[in-house]
């Protein structure tokens, strides 16, 4: 159907209601043949009793101690994990076997031949019971609950009950087992694992102890357990404090040092030297002589005894001021000899020190090694007695996660078949498969059945469309009839030739077709009488000179036709023959002659043209068929324009294609298509043939779509 529709048109739903139309009756079967396979199965299939059994699944038991579960962790993490986790072991293999053991179904063969229908073999009994619970067993989860149903099929209710809760109970109590089971190898592990590392904590101690004495090495209490750098040796508290002693004798002799330099310096003053109380007392003395001199000065001369009294005390205590000065320069300078020899003594000791604690750390490397793989397995050993202690305490508790909300029951009435789900989903199928086949179909049906068919395949204008005639009724017949469907088409066909070109009517017409037949001289035939009855002047030739036909329509001679005229035996109007119809006349085919392309190709053939031209007022040639044939191509270059005929249902899409390319490489001016009996489909052509008026209504709609949609190409070209 997509070469039905041209790339990027819209989704016609008429299109699909047209193929279903036109295959309703394989959709039916399909419809019906499903039904029956439904009614088949449904009344074949032995009835089967579902029981369902409701449990709840806690991601967590409930804790009674705060020790962690020695299970895995899968059952405390959050997610989807855990759920399809526990939804695989209500499926598994080990489940089954333990049901079969419960119930003691393994020894049952009541159990395989109710649920196969025969009875099993021995050799493999304990593996089809097995087989058989797993295969009718069914997990069904609620969505967004914890809740899940475990539910088991078979012939018999009660069983299906019976087999449903022992599932239930032995998974749980399979759940109740594993955890015991992990318990128990937890501990076992544990104590073995205990064993161990009580052995090696006490070999790496005993180590310790024995390289620490045969190295000398003492460290101080008060450091860290884990980390042996922390724990200050002998040696190295010794260095820290001599190293404290140190860093302060170096600051008093700086300070010594300065006060001493500082004294040392000519004409300074010492602070030492003004802060002392003798030296302050004296100087005292001093100014108050020195007052006292400069104000007898101004009574009596220098050499006056008194004067000469007061001189000799001021230079006493002047010698006393520097005789104190002196001495506390030189205790300045004993203060800073003792601090440098201080400072020098300790930085001695200091040196030594650092040399033993150098050589204590090399030894000491061996030392931190040990204490460190000591307190790992203390650590280690610590940590496997708590852990060992807790499963202790929990190994006795049989927490469990899983309980039983709703046991299962025998069911009342069976739960399958369901007669009516089983024809519903038949109804469906068959629904599905008929629409399916009949896309198929059309998808495969390469034949032209609707207008649209050509439009979209070659882009070809649709001058009208012919319906198919009634059985025992002759195409003469219904054109004789005004009203009929046959005849109202080939007046739409007529108003639509007279807007195909810009002259109106073309003046010579080729009708053809693809292959043989299809109607070309009947609507040849139809062409010319609605002519005539119009007033023209129709002449209509027939140029199929290998299997002609329109002598046959019309009861006309052949012993004069186009083959006398073309070879010049006749002229053009010893040929035409006058028919019924006033201004319709004809020309036979003739004589068949042995080489037809040769003579249409002649030049007799425009000299016949010519002459047709000034007698009528417009000449039909009915044509030969296209396809293997030359004489078409060859008519077609001579006149104005081609009508194609399309056989609706026989003429194939690969057919009219090489058709429309062998008239174009001839230059043939192909006026548009015409197609001929076609299949009454109401409701997708728009005409019934029960009702003239609507069918000509119709077919005149179609002529006039046909001009617009050619109007429409030549704008856009």
């Amino acid at each position: 159907m997509d070469d039905r529709r041209a790339a990027g048109d819209h989704l016609d739903v008429f299109d699909y209601w047209r193929i279903l139309l036109e295959h309703r009756w394989l959709a039916a079967g399909s419809l019906i043949g499903c039904l029956v396979v439904g009614i088949v199965v449904t009344l074949l299939t032995p009835p089967t009793y579902v029981a369902a059994a409701t449990l709840q699944i806690d991601r967590e038991s409930a804790r009674v101690v705060s020790a962690e579960s020695q299970t895995p962790s899968d059952n405390l993490a959050g997610g989807e994990e855990f759920f399809q986790t526990q939804y695989g072991l209500m499926r598994s293999r080990s489940l089954a076997a333990r049901v079969a053991a419960s119930l003691g179904l393994a020894r049952d063969d009541a159990f395989v031949e109710a649920m196969t229908g025969r009875p099993p073999r021995r050799g493999t009994r304990d593996r089809k019971v097995i087989q058989l619970l797993r295969d009718h067993l069914d997990v069904a989860p609620a969505r967004g609950s914890r809740l899940v149903s475990m539910t088991f099929a078979s012939p018999d209710a009660p069983l299906s009950a019976r087999i449903a809760n022992a599932f239930a109970e032995s998974f749980i109590a399979a759940g109740l087992d594993r955890q015991v089971e992990s318990s128990s190898y937890a501990r076992g592990f544990l104590e073995r694992r205990l064993g161990q590392v009580k052995s090696k904590l006490e070999d790496s101690e005993r180590e310790l102890v024995a390289y620490a004495a045969g190295q000398q090495i003492i460290n101080l209490a008060g450091g860290q357990a884990n980390n042996p750098d922390a724990q200050p040796s002998l040696a190295g508290a010794s260095l820290e404090a001599l190293n404290g002693a140190l860093a302060a004798a170096t600051a008093d002799r700086i300070h010594a040092e300065e006060r001493w330099r500082q004294a040392e310096k000519p004409g300074a003053s010492m602070d030492e030297a003004l802060l002392n109380p003798t030296v302050q007392q004296i100087s005292q003395e001093r100014a108050r002589l020195m007052a006292e001199y400069q104000d007898k000065l101004e009574i009596y001369k220098p050499d006056y005894p008194d004067m000469r009294r007061l001189e000799a005390r001021i230079d006493e205590t002047n010698r006393q001021l520097r005789s104190q000065t002196a001495g506390i320069r030189a205790s300045l300078e004993t203060q800073y000899q003792v601090a440098l020899t201080s400072e020098r003594s300790l930085t001695a000791q200091v040196e030594t020190l650092k040399t033993k604690v150098l050589d204590l750390r090399g030894r000491g490397i061996r030392y931190a090694i040990l204490q460190r793989e000591a307190d790992t397995n203390r650590t280690l050993y610590a940590g496997l007695l708590q852990r060992y202690k807790e499963i202790g305490v929990a190994g006795g508790l049989a927490a469990n996660n899983i309980s039983i909300v709703d046991r299962a029951v025998a069911p009342a009435a069976p739960s399958r078949p369901d007669p009516v789900a089983n024809l519903a989903l038949a109804a469906l199928a068959g629904m599905v498969l008929g629409i399916g086949l009949a896309f198929a179909r059309e998808g495969l049906d390469q034949a032209i059945r609707a207008p649209a068919d050509i439009d979209d395949a070659l882009g070809l204008a649709v001058l009208g469309l012919a319906p198919s005639l009634r059985k025992g009724l002759a195409p003469r017949e219904a054109l004789a009839d005004m009203r009929s469907p046959l005849a109202e088409s080939y007046h739409s066909l007529r108003s639509a030739l007279q807007f195909s070109t810009t002259d109106g009517f073309p003046r010579t017409l080729l009708v053809t077709s693809a292959a043989p037949g299809g109607g070309k001289s009947t609507t040849a035939l139809a062409i010319g009488q609605s002519l005539a009855r119009l007033g023209f002047r129709a002449l209509i030739v027939d140029a199929d000179l290998r299997n002609p036909s329109l002598h046959a329509l019309l009861g006309a001679d052949t012993r004069v036709g186009l083959s006398n005229v073309l070879t010049g035996a006749a002229s053009l109007n010893e040929a035409a023959q006058a028919t019924d119809q006033p201004n319709l006349f004809i020309v036979t085919s003739g004589p068949l002659p042995p080489n037809p392309a040769e003579l249409l190709a002649g030049a007799r053939m425009k000299q016949l043209i010519a002459e047709a031209g000034l007698m009528v007022d417009m000449v039909i040639f009915d044509g030969p068929p296209i396809m293997g044939l030359a004489d078409a191509p060859v008519i077609g270059a001579a006149v104005a324009g081609a009508l194609l005929i399309v056989e609706a249902g026989r003429t194939t899409r690969a057919q009219i294609k090489a058709a429309v390319q062998r008239l174009a490489i001839g230059k043939v001016h192909v006026l548009g298509a015409f197609l001929t009996r076609c299949a009454p489909c109401p409701e997708t052509y728009g005409y019934g043939y029960g009702r003239d008026d609507e069918a000509s209504a119709e077919i005149g709609l179609v002529g006039l779509r046909a001009m617009v949609a050619r109007a429409r190409r030549a704008v856009a070209a």
